[in-house]
């Protein structure tokens, strides 16, 4: 096997190679043995004579030595990363990505590997005119730090829910400035737990707030209906990289990305047909929507992936030896929504489907993490309905484990029996913060170990809430972010915006959970000691 180490090189010279891709990932794996070197990029003197970069860069599933670099030009183009251990550059490595084209909205893509451990690493984007070889676009830059192998604690974010129910980008407000407030915490990375976009919120340049003022966004002609072709739902995730807030984050702290439903339309499941008297829309077939609304996904999120048809939205990432992250999928193979009471599991109650499940499984038995957090889109034990007689989640209610709950009491059932330790839970989706510790003795179904499940979010987005936890898997509410009576949808004016927060102690090992607001002030915080 040839060697994967990507070629130290100085300031006047670059890779070119033949192997290429016109979708997926080139990883540092692919350089060739023979390989042919120029001289460095020409210099431009004119911006509009060189590729523009208009959304930044993103680095994402981040792993013990590896990352996927992602950005996207403005014109027929290839992408070169350029990395090193020192922001100056010294000793820069120079790796050839994929290539920007309009089949891919001229989105690119790249897989670093073979990355030091412990290490804040620089990276610089650049792209290459496709038409004009000898015309490179100005670097646009980020960074990222490795896993450690010991010695330094662990530190993430998480949230999920950005630009919802109308609540966009406002200048006068700050823009999604909830971003800058993770940002300025410097977490190793984050996860994004769902509705990353809202493609079934269009946004109005105006919003009368209940004092009379005005909520001013700004607009775009993709953000001014719901989407439903390709090219919208790809201007929804531009939305999103309008801001700077989001740019400047994304360029300083890796994303785990999962889907929930509002990345295609609310409460969405496979084989859905929208009601005939659902004006908004003319395209009736979800799974037509929910195919757009995944390419569009893939391309704008820094995903890794060699094919975006074999594409595997639920995947698992380790991150040094305390922990490991399970990215669960909870749209793609879930059954109808329905009355969810059904005592037979069966392909009507599936919500993970019983391949992701075995995957889960086998991944959790097999992890010598410390700590294995299971990022879950949806909650557990809170009730999220879909209309007066069918639910969207997990939970159905009071009583017995049933319908789609059938699937949840076996896996955790399958982590009691194996004795996995340290399992969390951490979740969005319901417009506020919460704790919950989940109790076998005060539960119905009770074949199962006591766990921490943690709620956060919204991102720049409705605040809703609180929901109606239901007692088959016992879970106790110990804290939530918002009173009983909190009107539906309040604005992001009000502070009501939540993310989370996880710190696992390099030496104790204790995973100290938080739940934040707009500012990052601390509303609840929480030390988990790990099992012996």
């Amino acid at each position: 096997m040839e060697s994967n180490s990507p070629l130290k090189l100085n300031r006047r010279q670059f890779l070119v190679s033949s192997a290429l891709t016109a979708g997926g990932i080139i990883s540092t794996n692919l350089v060739a043995k023979s390989q042919v070197f120029a001289q460095a990029p020409a210099i431009i003197t004119s911006d509009n004579m060189r590729p523009g970069i208009p959304y930044g860069v993103a680095c994402g599933d981040i792993t013990n030595d590896n990352i996927t670099i992602w950005s996207r030009s403005d014109r027929p183009a290839r992408m070169l990363v350029e990395y090193s251990t020192s922001e100056s550059f010294r000793r820069v490595q120079r790796v050839l990505g994929s290539y920007a084209l309009k089949d891919n909205d001229f989105t690119a893509r790249l897989n670093l590997n073979n990355l030091p451990p412990g290490q804040q690493i620089f990276y610089r984007v650049i792209f290459q005119d496709l038409d004009y070889k000898n015309t490179y676009s100005a670097p646009v830059t980020g960074t990222f730090r490795t896993p450690p192998v010991y010695g330094r604690d662990i530190f993430f974010v998480w949230g999920g829910d950005t630009a919802g129910q109308g609540w966009g980008i406002n200048p006068d407000f700050g823009g999604m400035k909830i971003y800058e407030t993770m940002r300025q915490l410097n977490p190793d990375f984050f996860i994004h737990s769902g509705d990353n976009i809202y493609a079934d919120g269009p946004i109005q340049s105006e919003v009368t707030l209940d004092d009379g003022t005005i909520w001013r966004n700004i607009t775009t002609e993709e953000k001014s209906k719901v989407a439903e072709t390709l090219t919208e739902f790809r201007g929804n995730y531009k939305y999103n990289l309008l801001d700077e807030n989001v740019k400047k984050f994304n360029a300083e702290v890796p994303i785990l990305a999962q889907w929930d439903d509002h990345e295609v339309t609310n409460n969405w499941y496979p084989g859905e047909i929208l009601p005939n008297d659902d004006d908004r829309y003319q395209v009736k077939d979800v799974n037509l929507l929910a195919a757009r609304g995944r390419q569009a996904f893939l391309e704008y999120m820094p995903i890794r992936y060699k094919n975006t048809d074999k594409a595997e939205i639920y995947r698992s990432f380790k991150y040094g030896p305390l922990l490991e992250i399970f990215m669960l999928d909870e749209r793609s193979y879930k059954g109808p929504n329905s009355p969810n009471n059904q005592s037979v599991q069966s392909k009507e109650t599936e919500f993970l489907s019983n391949k992701q499940v075995q995957w889960l499984k086998k991944q959790l038995q097999k992890s010598k993490a410390t700590w294995k957090v299971i990022a879950s889109d949806m909650p557990l034990g809170l009730i999220v309905r879909d209309g007066s007689t069918d639910f969207e989640a997990w939970a159905n209610g009071d009583g017995p484990a049933l319908g789609r709950e059938l699937e949840l009491a076996d896996l955790l059932r399958y982590i009691k029996n194996k004795n996995i330790p340290n399992v969390v839970w951490l979740t969005a989706d319901v417009h506020y913060a919460a704790a919950h510790y989940y109790d076998p003795a005060k539960a119905q179904f009770t074949d199962f170990k006591p766990f921490w499940e943690f709620v956060a979010g919204p991102l720049n987005s409705g605040t809703f809430g609180p929901n109606q936890l239901e007692n088959t898997f016992g879970p106790q509410l110990v804290f939530q972010s918002i009173p009983s009576d909190t009107k539906a949808n309040r604005p992001p004016t009000e502070g009501l915006q939540f993310f989370g927060t996880v710190k696992i102690n390099s030496y104790t090992k204790v995973m100290t959970v938080t739940l934040r607001n707009l500012v990052g002030e601390t509303l609840y915080s929480v030390d988990l000691p790990p099992e012996k």
